[in-house]
């Protein structure tokens, strides 16, 4: 190779400026140049084929015949480099080459399907590094046009089929679309038909069909997928025999196989197999191996599977040197150095558990200390519960802390409604029953109410910080552009993350962090982002106390927020379970009340709630001279949030009920109330009011009562408001937004379709179709005073995160309205009638005004006055929620 490179050199030196070969012996040298490269991996070679090839293109202008050849060899060696150092613009620019370089081989040019080929490849590459969708479908596209350019028989063929395959395979990994990785088996099964035995590419094909196999078998659970790659990989082992340069890969593929089918059906002699291929493929991995972390680490995966089968010491005492070795490979900024802090700190926990050595426990805590994210800082507070270790309840406040830098980058979506879902179960109400059990009641406050109703805080915090941010000066204003800027790019960025946190993502979220940091050391901005303190928290009391009633897998409690003193414990004699069974028997009810034994039946649970739950909590009110008809705020976590605790009661002959005591409010968080009280209403001379029915929404079924309602909210409220109403064909989905724009005060009558999975999609229904959540949310309606909701399920939120509160009447309570009332079940419609009727008449007040603090206490007055009239469930489904 070195004497090729010489002889090039000597021709181009032989060869003067302007004669017409130059270009021919420049484009020479540089691919000798570059062969030499991908032989001994030299990067001065690389650099000067690189600008070889750039003279090269010069002396080849537009109109040259062979000026596609010289964008094409410039692009490739730009790709090369690229994978080399990782340098963006030089990725970026072998793009473009390559695209100049297929307008140059049109329909019909021989070469036309080597530059589709190239050109694809490059997108895929920077789809790989940068998470740009467009660039994986460009790629896709690329690829087929490729291959119906290389029909049977064509010599790359076989080449093209494999390409489109795994642009494919990355796309369903991306998207998820089952059709996608179909087709990439089809397409990898023809791939391998045209390279038979003895064909070079022949290991590489069986490679890739099979983990295209694994991929769908871990979609789909069909077990002859597994068992078809398993026989593939083995195939591929025995054509890269020791020596091979990719023999390492085929160990670990056919080991990770393997130890997936032991985990399916139990099979020893799999998993034993697995941990010898491991081993096999750490021999030749050897330290300073690139990847040399990941043997260790797999090798260690396979040997903590064996001994949780058979219990053999030595197996856990390797598998945490392995550990340790890996965990030194993975510096602070390693993307996997998370993993093996982890998977160290579980094992020495394990051990632990089997030999109780204190040291090891006392380790696996530190290494949970050094953590970096969420999933590791939530199994280090289960570790720490399990152990009844005292660093429990940092263990919970270094997760909560990470929920909230991971929610804070995070668009308010769908999207990180699920993320949270995911990644929280009960971490929050597990840190507020530790704390109580430490005796940090303040503390058990900010905790429950930084990891509770994630979205609607995300929400409120991004629409009011910046703000007052812009307004704060120059440097206030620039930082707050700033701020803007690295969010949206951060945001793209893991919207369109593949899983693994990119060079990009990661450079972005250091600038963010670097942003924050800045905004804080501002006058009045040391919070920014950050959680609120108690002593904010404590702000909610002001109008009376708030009871949050927790519910954990370790002990539920109530804890009585009062204006001015300590919090008061409420231990409450119910486990969770109890709590559970009875949200549950509570719901199955709802479904057939009407029945002849609901009431029996629905009078057992209240008196359940009562004795287990709310009457203790009476009891402590009293002692802190909350006197008799004071208002209260409930806070309810987990399955508390389905339980009606305003209605609960001994239902005894001369006993009294919570209602005969207290007039009960909800509040989803504490935060929610004190923003409700912070927007005083500015005072108006004409109070402006929207009625709205929807008798006959799209495919709904008909209400008779709905005209009846709006007129007797005309009745009470024309007289004293600016009065609108929108029934029938005007009240639209468009026409519903369009009115809230101009009025504070509504009534909604109309269908309310609670959507149990996704919660986003439940709805109100108009005469065009769905008024969702996601629609109430994106708007940006001001000085909302209250909203009565006179439809059903307008508090039923998502069937496995209540807490998060994303239902009907919290999306009109985030969108601005400081009062709501909304219901916990179906709203009989003539009850309604009776209900709407009184209330209005109960509201006004004796100014003639309305004032939204009053709807508490008119409703409270309203279910008095009816109780005799209207059937047990009825007189309870309707809350209030709010100031």
């Amino acid at each position: 190779m070195a004497d090729r490179v010489q002889e090039c050199r000597a021709a181009l030196q032989s060869c003067p400026p302007g004669n017409s070969d130059r270009s021919e012996f420049l484009n020479s040298l540089a691919n000798s140049l570059h062969d030499r490269f991908e032989q001994r991996g030299v990067q001065s070679d690389l650099d000067e084929a690189i600008e070889l090839h750039r003279l090269a293109l010069l002396l080849r202008p537009p109109g040259h015949s062979d000026r596609s050849t010289s964008l094409g060899n410039l692009a490739n060696s730009l790709r090369d480099r690229f994978e080399q150092r990782g340098v963006q613009s030089d990725l970026d620019e072998a793009i473009e080459l390559h695209r100049a370089a297929l307008l140059l081989r049109p329909p019909g040019h021989s070469d036309r399907s080597q530059s589709l080929n190239d050109l694809s490849i490059s997108l895929h590459d920077r789809f790989k590094q940068r998470g740009v969708p467009s660039d994986l479908d460009e790629s896709i596209e690329l690829d087929r046009a490729a291959l119906l350019l290389r029909p049977p028989g064509h010599s790359d063929r076989s080449l093209s089929l494999s390409n489109l395959a795994t642009s494919l395979r990355t796309r369903f990994e991306q998207r998820g679309l089952p059709s996608d990785l179909d087709e990439a088996i089809e397409l990898h099964r023809a791939a391998l038909l045209l390279r038979p035995p003895g064909h070079s590419d022949r290991s590489a094909s069986l490679n890739n069909l099979s983990n295209s196999l694994v991929n769908r078998f871990q979609q789909r659970g069909v077990p002859s997928d597994l068992d078809e790659a398993i026989e593939l990989h083995r195939a591929g082992l025995l054509l890269r025999p020791p020596g091979h340069s990719n023999r390492s890969q085929s160990l670990n593929n056919l080991a990770v196989s393997l130890q997936k089918r032991f985990e399916q059906r139990g099979v020893s002699s799999d998993l034993d197999e697995a941990i010898e291929l491991h081993r096999a493929a750490l021999l030749i991995r050897p330290p300073g191996h690139s990847d040399h972390s990941q043997s260790l680490n797999n090798l260690a995966n396979s040997l903590d599977d064996r001994f949780k089968q058979r219990g053999v010491p030595s197996d856990l005492d390797e598998v945490i040197e392995l550990h340790r070795a890996a965990l030194l490979l993975r510096p602070p900024g390693h993307s996997d150095r998370s993993q093996s802090l982890n998977n160290l700190a579980n094992s020495l926990v394990n051990r632990f558990e089997q030999r109780g050595v204190p040291s090891d426990l006392d380790e696996a805590i530190e290494l949970h200390l050094s953590h970096t994210d969420l999933t590791a800082a939530k199994t280090w507070t289960i570790s720490a519960e399990d152990m009844n270790h005292d660093s429990a309840l940092l263990a919970y406040q270094t997760a909560l802390k990470f929920l909230d830098q991971h929610v804070t980058i995070l668009s308010p979506s769908p999207h990180l409604f699920d993320v949270v879902r995911t990644a929280t179960a009960s971490l929050a109400m597990d840190a507020f029953s530790c704390s109580i059990r430490h005796g940090a009641l303040t503390t058990a406050v900010e905790l429950v109410e930084q990891g509770r109703a994630v979205f609607w805080t995300q929400l409120a915090r991004l629409r009011s910080p910046l703000d007052e941010l812009s307004l704060s000066g120059d440097t206030g204003a620039a930082l707050e552009k700033e701020f803007k800027q690295l969010s949206i790019s951060l945001r793209s960025a893991l919207d369109q993350s593949t899983g693994e946190q990119s060079p990009q993502i990661r450079q972005l979220t250091m600038q963010w962090n670097d942003v924050v940091s800045r905004i804080r050391m501002l006058p009045d901005f040391s919070r920014f982002l950050l959680p609120p303190l108690f002593s904010n928290l404590q702000k909610a009391a002001a109008e009376g106390p708030v009871i949050i009633v927790n519910a954990s897998q370790y002990g539920c409690d109530a804890l009585i927020i009062l204006s001015a003193q300590d919090p008061v414990h409420v231990p409450l004699d119910i486990p969770q379970t109890e709590v559970s069974e009875l949200s549950s028997e509570l719901q199955s009810l709802t479904e057939e009340f009407g029945a002849s034994d609901c009431q029996y039946r629905l009078v057992s649970i209240l008196r359940k709630v009562w004795d287990r739950v709310v009457d203790p909590v009476v009891r402590a009110l009293r002692a802190s001279e909350i006197h008799h008809g004071s208002r209260i705020w409930w806070c309810p976590t987990a399955e508390f949030t389905l339980l009606p605790l305003h209605a609960a009661g001994p239902y005894g002959k001369d006993k009294n009920n919570l209602s005969d005591i207290y007039i009960s409010s909800y509040t989803p968080t504490l935060a929610t109330l004190i923003r409700a009280r912070q927007r005083v209403s500015q005072e108006v001379s004409t109070q402006h009011f929207v009625a709205i029915g929807q008798a006959n929404p799209d495919g709904g079924k008909e209400l008779c009562h709905v005209a009846p309602e709006l007129a007797i909210v005309a009745q009470h409220l024309g007289p004293v408001v600016a009065f609108k109403s929108l029934e029938d064909s005007d009240a639209t989905v468009q026409g519903a937004l369009d009115a809230l724009n101009h009025n504070q005060w509504l009534h909604l009558a109309c269908h309310g379709m609670p959507h149990r999975t996704q919660s986003f999609d439940s709805s109100f229904a108009m005469r065009d179709g769905p008024l969702t959540i996601k629609e109430i949310i994106r708007s940006n309606w001001q000085n909302l005073e209250f909203a009565f909701l006179s439809a059903c399920h307008t508090t039923v939120g998502h069937e496995k995160s209540p807490d998060e509160a994303i239902h009907l009447a919290a999306a009109m309570q985030f969108s601005g309205f400081r009062s709501v009332i909304g219901s916990m079940w179906s709203v009989d419609d003539e009850v309604a009638l009776q209900v709407v009727s009184v209330f209005y008449r109960k509201l006004v007040d004796g100014s003639g005004r309305l004032d939204c603090t009053r709807a508490a206490v008119a409703l409270h007055k309203t279910m008095k006055s009816l109780r005799k009239k209207i059937p047990l469930e009825q007189q309870i489904v309707f809350v209030h929620m709010g100031v």
